[in-house]
């Protein structure tokens, strides 16, 4: 059966702080201990198992997702690499600050913590595939802007991004700006909205919908092909865990798909 792993202590040297990581292992894992797996790193840990000692409210229910994807023979086999945000999510998931909420922008001390200590952990740690076309980022809201920021400035580590309503509003759309051309090697980009995700928090009116829109078209413009970017408009759809939970499935099944054109 599948298993998950809560590690607790594991130290950032970057950040400077000690985070809570939780690794998803599939049932293939232990059956075939011959073989070597792809790894999928998601954001906002606490949120992504269904689970006893995930958040009280709604997750994403990535574990249980996955078991039935496998078991169906819809996907393969991946482990699942779930990292906790910290306390002040809005800064540790903003590349640039944003003035409007007190962000100081500390997102490329989580870049670099991702890239050059966990990955190398956990390829070392767990029997992985490393190749970047093996490896991917998801994440929903600044999430998802960050899974945008890794895969973009480290396409040599990680090939697939899943940006679940990404907030690429953010920092006067600073994200615009950083994707000026195609990362240049193989890519998966997995980007969506729901239709109702329009609001106002605080002073920063946040219109996922026109955002993610404008950023679909943004990518296009710059030479991303339909074979490699996915965009998805969800009817009806609210911007929470519910949601992302409800469309999980679907997202698995095009971002992991197996590489093709390597």
């Amino acid at each position: 059966m599948s298993y998950i792993q809560i590690l607790r202590d594991f130290y950032s040297e970057p950040e400077g702080v000690v985070r809570t990581l939780r690794t998803y292992t599939p049932d293939a894992y232990e059956a075939q201990p011959n073989d070597r797996f792809p790894v999928l790193y998601m954001l906002d840990g606490q949120n992504v198992y269904n689970h006893p000692e995930s958040a009280i409210y709604h997750t994403w229910c990535a574990n249980t997702t996955l078991d039935r994807l496998i078991g169906e023979g819809q996907l393969r086999p991946w482990i699942v690499v779930a990292i906790d945000h910290l306390p002040d999510r809005f800064s540790e998931y903003s590349p640039w600050p944003e003035p409007s909420v007190g962000a100081q922008g500390r997102g490329w001390l989580f870049v670099d913590f991702l890239v050059n200590h966990l990955k190398p952990f956990i390829d070392r740690t767990y029997r992985t595939l490393p190749e970047p076309h093996w490896t991917g980022v998801l994440g929903a809201s600044l999430g998802g802007l960050m899974s945008l920021v890794i895969g973009k400035t480290h396409p040599e580590a990680f090939g697939r991004m899943g940006a679940v309503s990404p907030s690429v509003m953010w920092a006067d759309g600073a994200v615009f700006r950083l994707w000026n051309a195609p990362t240049g090697r193989w890519c998966k980009l997995y980007m969506d909205t729901g239709s109702l995700e329009r609001y106002w928090f605080y002073d920063l009116y946040l219109d996922y919908v026109s955002a993610t829109r404008d950023f679909y078209h943004h990518l296009k413009s710059i030479g991303l092909g339909d074979h490699e970017l996915r965009y998805v408009v969800a009817p009806d759809h609210f911007h929470n865990e519910q949601a992302w939970q409800a469309r999980l499935a679907d997202i698995l099944l095009w971002l992991l798909e197996d590489a093709k054109g390597i």
